[in-house]
């Protein structure tokens, strides 16, 4: 599991006790990234250290974002299938357990490599005008991208640790990242999961801060896919 956090206190410690239930006895490292959060997240991620064994965390200088930080984590992850979320407690660690699952079985079928399993956000618990730019965003980002995913802003997504360190790294990129599965020559799987509010902290996100960025970075990734360097081989 690597967990991007950014001033998440509060959040965390309930958030690895749902996961220690819902992954039972399987092995597993849960990973935190503390993307320099001020309060006091940094003092929570040492106290959960010295409770489970199982738990780590990785502390950037300054606030480098969430797609730094899901490099970062991927870079200092152990085990080859990673399983990302937020840890903000709105997602649900059950739902993971149902996608790897999938993965697996996608897995038995052929899918070998860049397989990209994503959440697909049902009755989220937002705003209407959140909810609403949400889903024209998606719409939009579908049609040009063609990435077949409806919620690529979900946090919850299943994929190899080495293809997601094959695939281009930049600033947002999290939110493209099925295109990016498919550029490679891989495909996506959405599954449904659950949407849960928040109980501690304040959302990092806002309209203006997503919009205008988003738009240029679409454009962006539109380039990168007219681009592709995974020639098919007779």
């Amino acid at each position: 599991m690597v967990i991007p956090v950014y001033n998440e206190e509060g959040n965390l410690a309930p958030l690895v006790d749902e996961i220690r239930k819902a992954f039972g006895d399987w092995t597993y490292e849960i990973l935190f990234v503390n993307d320099g959060s001020i309060d006091g997240t940094a003092v929570e991620l040492k106290e959960l250290k010295k409770r489970f064994p199982f738990v780590s965390f990785v502390t950037h200088a300054k606030r480098f974002g969430k797609s730094a930080a899901l490099v970062t984590g991927a870079r200092h992850a152990i085990y080859p299938w990673l399983a990302t979320m937020d840890g903000d407690g709105q997602d649900d660690p059950g739902d993971v357990v149902s996608m790897l699952q999938v993965a697996a079985r996608a897995q038995q079928e052929g899918a070998d490599r860049f397989l990209c399993v994503c959440g697909h956000r049902q009755n989220r618990n937002d705003t209407a005008f959140k909810r609403i730019s949400s889903k024209v965003a998606n719409n939009v980002r579908r049609r040009l991208l063609k990435d077949d995913t409806p919620d690529t802003a979900c946090g919850l997504k299943v994929f190899k640790k080495d293809d997601f360190l094959t695939i281009p790294h930049f600033t947002n990129m999290h939110r493209f990242f099925p295109a990016l599965f498919v550029r490679s020559g891989g495909r996506t799987i959405s599954v449904k999961v659950k949407n849960r509010p928040r109980q501690h902290g304040i959302s990092k996100y806002g309209f203006h801060n997503r919009l205008w960025v988003g738009i240029v970075d679409m454009f962006g990734v539109m380039w990168l896919l007219r681009r592709p360097v995974n020639p098919k081989i007779v």
